[in-house]
């Protein structure tokens, strides 16, 4: 970790809202004025669109049923280790884009599902900011948690995850039900190995619970909306957290463990407006005494 080039690391699987998420941090940003730099999770994938298709085709092929986009093998842990680790220690780091479709191939230049040229962060930013798959990923080989100074997990109930997943993969990229549940079977594993074991490496949690029946998720008609659902926020360090504060603040909210609040679904986005600003400022006021 750096003090005088910060890192935060959005940490959440495919469909959990980490991007949404982002969306937050940024109007923080913008009301601190704070000069983030980013780094996008899937600019480290290790293939492109048509490799990981043609790869995965070949894995099938040898009777591996759970190739996916969680795992070592399709990813570039190294790389992306670096990258926080040189950013902490120069303030600048590689990078890259991964392009998802025809508006962001007309912004980067590049054709709809490949990668952009690696190119160098600018140097004069306030701090790094990683939204993706392993902001907190620890293996064998790699440890990139180390490397975060704020680690944040998204990380809805897996059937509400699921409900997302199905809805969205069919609605904007026109799956079938059977093609999204085969995905979500084929990266369970990886899921189990990856992914969860990041949110115990992460300062906060954020986990959404629909308060509506969710038993059955690949029938569900419409995804639970905010009002529909609670919020489980959990600390691993409580020390030096107001939370007499936030419970005033948070209507309806209360403690359900020494370590963790429960709000209304509606209340996620204000309940990060008065959770984080003050630790991103943290982070600021801790690099600026440095100069």
């Amino acid at each position: 970790m750096s003090r005088k080039h910060p890192i935060i690391s959005i940490t959440g699987s495919s469909g959990a809202g980490t991007t949404s998420v982002k969306k937050t941090f940024e109007q923080i940003f913008f009301r601190e004025k704070v000069n983030a730099v980013y780094i996008e999770g899937d600019a480290f994938h290790r293939y492109d669109r048509a490799e990981m298709r043609a790869q995965m085709a070949k894995e099938a092929e040898r009777g591996n049923k759970h190739f996916s986009h969680f795992s070592p093998e399709t990813n570039l842990f190294e790389e992306l280790e670096r990258a926080f680790r040189d950013y902490g220690e120069t303030g600048t780091a590689v990078t890259r884009h991964y392009v998802h479709d025809a508006e962001e191939s007309a912004l980067h230049g590049a054709a709809p599902g490949t990668f952009t040229d690696w190119k160098q962060l600018p140097e004069d930013s306030d701090l790094l900011f990683y939204e993706g798959l392993h902001g907190a990923v620890v293996t064998d080989k790699v440890n990139v948690a180390r490397y975060a100074d704020l680690k944040i997990g998204v990380v809805p109930v897996i059937n509400l995850e699921w409900i997302q997943k199905l809805h969205r993969d069919r609605s904007a990229r026109g799956y079938s039900t059977e093609a999204v549940t085969d995905t979500i079977l084929r990266r369970m594993p990886d899921y189990i190995h990856y992914i969860c074991p990041q949110f115990t490496e992460t300062d906060i949690n954020f986990q959404r619970v629909p308060t509506v029946d969710t038993s059955n998720p690949f029938i569900a008609r419409w995804i639970p909306t905010p009002d529909e659902s609670m919020v489980v926020i959990r600390f691993k360090n409580p020390r030096g957290i107001d939370f007499p504060y936030l419970l005033s603040m948070l209507p309806q909210s209360w403690m359900s463990r020494a370590n963790s609040i429960v709000c209304p679904g509606a209340k996620l986005d204000l309940a990060m407006q008065l959770i984080l600003t003050p630790l991103i400022m943290q982070l600021i006021e801790r690099k600026r005494s440095l100069k």
